[in-house]
């Protein structure tokens, strides 16, 4: 929010009070609080009528530092802030009669009493400042106060009551991440506001709001609050990232890395690491699409194709029409088209699939489940008290269940076990951005702040009874909302795109944005859910869904079943689908490492190469993992361009060999794109191509890629649980291979890729050794 002219002039209806100096510090556990006056105090008396922030300062974890900036504090938001757990370590505090300054780890936070501005200071270098009216409390549209006879006293509750503070970017410095944003992934100059919208891939609007940005220069912040926080990315002040709430009081926290994996790691141990997906999620998903008419017999059809096709299919999707119509989401079957689901269930289940099914949190009027929780105040309910919130918006007098309400939520999750029992392995949790603000909750939350925050609720509910009747490790949900903390009951996907290259490529870009928010898992409409792709297209948008960490087809109106798209198109699925599931090994000990750490499956290039400047803008290719590198085709000719970082990368379609450190170019079939392995890379190479839930360690072929001499690469293996089954590192000294293992690796093949040389031996024991000259 903008609270200035420009830079002479505040907006008319700003009241702006910022702080002047430090008057009084006081020491606390692991930090202290500074009282920062509005104006200087140079005597006593000057300290009446005026008003200050108490702002305190505290280690929140190794190289964290959270900073709150408290105004009134008897003001009561009415619903908590996010679910953090700090782990403060040891910290120093130093005072002079110039400053105060907190130090945990590398990172310093440094108080000039002077001024109450404070600069944050890592290695000896300053990374951001809080400077001359950075820090602010704002009084919006007050009205005058009088003390007259004839009119009572007007105070600051006449008037919305804003926190602000702004922190300096330097000039070549780059904002990231704010959630899945579809906008370019760099976010200076771009105003955005934490608000769920149910808005497509098309604009500003985003369905997974993350109150957090990474620097390029090794730091991140994240605003702990619900509500609508929002931050102007040096478009207010192009030299500062501003961010407001309302309220009276904001709390923030500042991570240094200096590697941003290192910020993420930080921040998801803060706020949850994701659970891991069972391995089997991680093949080809179909759905029969949202909007299309299907029925059990329509259904079988498709994966009797798929099986004739030899395509590698291993979960199957109804979406909403596994309901009748008006009654969704009553979470009844439709026995007009499916008859007996428990049977059909078994028989998908038989074939080795595994079956997912569409919900949402609303539920219609025309439905039993309605009437119940209606009698019994399980939904939102009318600010005004007059009943039960309803709108005729996708359902006919739907209504929205409060997970606030414990007794709501149960039943919620009794209806939905009842689904999971008939036989229903996962559920794609659709919508739960569409909160109103002019409801009641049960617990008295604020709507306003509780519109973000419910998707957290629902899919937590979700998640949990999925847990309790799949096992643990085996649940896995498919959610569109998300707010912090939902990374811990994965997965999501991108929403609503178009049919089109530049919507694929506002998909890739909020899928980068979103992983740079503290998300590990993440998928999308494969084509594009309106509208219908072209061949061209859905061969090119394949290639990227399957080298994502998820894929699956899906769309509105029309099935994306690959024969419909030609011939081509079901070779080019089973060709990327049959790769997908030979890379599970390396891919699936990604997943381990993102449910240990934190860190994402898939990554920007600024997330693996930030002391590269040249891929500090870069959004059109990225990383899957640190080992390789994808550069989706966004054109009708098959052109792309692509940058290849330093070092020398392998053209994995081809094995030709190629120096980085520069930009490339080509044209590719649909059967190739940009996929290249980076240098002196151990890749686990799986014995299977039919499923992506298989052992491991059976028949394993690692691959070393372009060994460097004198460094060691070093890969660790995962069985199909995600538990460890290996840890190797090899070495090359120009003359000689050496591999060694912390378990025997008997019956593992080992394959050097050199620039077309190629080198295969079987290791043994724990350590085995070849000659190679290179």
């Amino acid at each position: 929010m903008k609270f200035t002219e420009g830079f002479w002039l505040r907006n008319e209806r700003a009241d702006a009070h910022y702080t002047a100096e430090v008057y009084e510090t006081k020491r606390t556990e692991h930090g202290f609080t500074a009282l920062m006056p509005f104006q200087k105090t140079l005597a006593r008396n000057q300290t009446i009528d005026i008003g200050a922030l108490t702002v305190s300062f505290r280690a929140a974890a190794h190289n964290a530092v959270t900073v709150t900036l408290t105004h009134h504090a008897g003001y009561d938001a009415k619903a908590p802030l996010f679910d953090v757990r700090e782990t403060p370590e040891e910290s120093v505090v130093s005072e002079t009669d110039e400053e105060i300054c907190l130090t945990t780890g590398a990172l310093s936070v440094r108080v000039s009493k002077a001024d109450g501005t404070y600069q944050f200071e890592a290695d000896g270098q300053v990374i951001t400042r809080c400077g001359f009216r950075n820090a602010a409390y704002i009084r919006w549209d007050p009205k005058p106060a009088s003390y007259g006879p004839d009119e009572r006293y007007l105070s600051e509750k006449d008037c919305t009551p804003y926190m602000l503070t702004e922190l300096t970017i330097r000039p070549d410095e780059k904002i990231y991440g704010l959630g899945e944003r579809f906008t370019e992934f760099v976010k200076n100059g771009q105003q955005v506001d934490m608000w769920n919208e149910d808005g497509g891939t098309a604009s500003q609007r985003a369905y997974k709001n993350i109150p957090l940005y990474l620097s390029s220069k090794g730091y991140g912040v994240f605003v702990n609050d619900p509500g609508d926080v929002s931050f102007e990315v040096g478009s207010e002040k192009a030299g500062a990232v501003g961010f407001s709430v309302k309220g009276e009081s904001m709390t923030y926290t500042l991570f240094y890395g200096p590697d941003l994996k290192d910020v993420l790691r930080t921040y998801t141990g803060m706020t949850g690491r994701p659970a891991l997906p069972p391995a089997w999620s991680f093949g080809l998903w179909l759905s029969t699409s949202f909007t299309t008419s299907y029925d059990e017999k329509s259904v079988t059809a498709m994966i009797d194709e798929m099986e004739r096709r030899a395509i590698p299919l291993s979960v199957l999707y109804l979406d909403c029409f596994w309901m009748k119509e008006f009654r969704l989401c009553g979470m009844e079957w439709d026995k007009a088209v499916f008859p007996d689901p428990e049977a059909m269930l078994a028989r998908y289940h038989a074939r080795g699939l595994k079956v997912g099914c569409w919900i949402n949190p609303y539920v219609a009027q025309n439905t039993a489940m309605f009437e119940e929780g209606a009698e019994k105040g399980y939904f939102l309910m009318r600010r005004d008290g007059r009943g039960v919130w309803q709108t005729d918006h996708w359902q006919y007098g739907m209504a929205i269940v409060d997970f606030t309400n414990p007794e709501a939520r149960r039943w919620w999750q009794e209806h939905l076990r009842a689904v999971l029992r008939a036989g229903i392995d996962s559920v794609k949790l659709d919508f739960g951005e569409r909160i109103p603000v002019d409801v009641r909750y049960a617990d008295g939350s604020d709507p306003v702040r509780m519109h973000n925050r419910y998707t957290l609720l629902y899919n937590q509910a979700a998640f949990e009874v999925i847990e309790e009747e799949k096992g643990r490790g085996q649940a896995v949900v498919f959610s569109r909302s998300a707010t912090v903390g939902s990374q811990r009951f994965p997965l999501h996907w991108g929403g609503d795109c178009y049919a089109t290259y530049s919507s694929m490529a506002e998909t890739l870009r909020g899928g980068l944005s979103f992983t740079m928010s503290g998300f590990s898992f993440w998928s999308h409409d494969i084509s594009g859910f309106e509208s219908t792709a072209t061949p061209d297209l859905y061969k090119r948008w394949v290639q990227f869904g399957l080298l994502s960490s998820h894929s699956r087809l899906h769309g509105s109106t029309s099935y994306r079943v690959p024969w419909l798209f030609g011939e081509e198109a079901c070779d080019v699925v089973r060709a990327f689908v049959q790769l997908k599931c030979r890379l599970m090994p390396y891919l699936y000990g990604l997943s381990a490492e993102a449910h240990e750490t934190g860190v994402p499956v898939m990554r920007s290039m600024v997330l693996e190469f930030g002391d590269d400047p040249a891929v500090l803008s870069l959004e059109m290719q990225y990383m899957l993992g640190s080992a390789l590198l994808v550069a989706p085709v966004f054109s009708e000719e098959g052109t792309a361009r692509f940058y290849l970082p330093d070092g020398r990368w392998t053209e994995w379609f081809s094995g030709r060999t190629e120096e980085g450190g520069r930009w490339r170019s080509g044209t590719y079939d649909y059967f190739s794109l940009p996929l290249y392995v980076r240098e002196n890379t151990l890749l686990p190479y799986g014995s299977r191509d039919d499923r992506p839930d298989y052992d491991y360690r059976k028949e394993l072929e690692i691959r070393w890629y372009t060994p460097k001499a004198g460094e060691p690469a070093r890969v660790r293996l995962v069985d199909m649980q995600g538990e460890p089954a290996g840890d190797l590192e090899a070495v090359w000294d120009g003359a000689r291979l050496t591999v060694r293992s912390d378990r025997p690796m008997d019956g593992l093949r080992l394959t050097v890729l050199d620039n077309g040389r190629k080198l295969e031996t079987v290791l043994t024991g724990r350590e085995t050794q070849a000659d190679y000259a290179g």
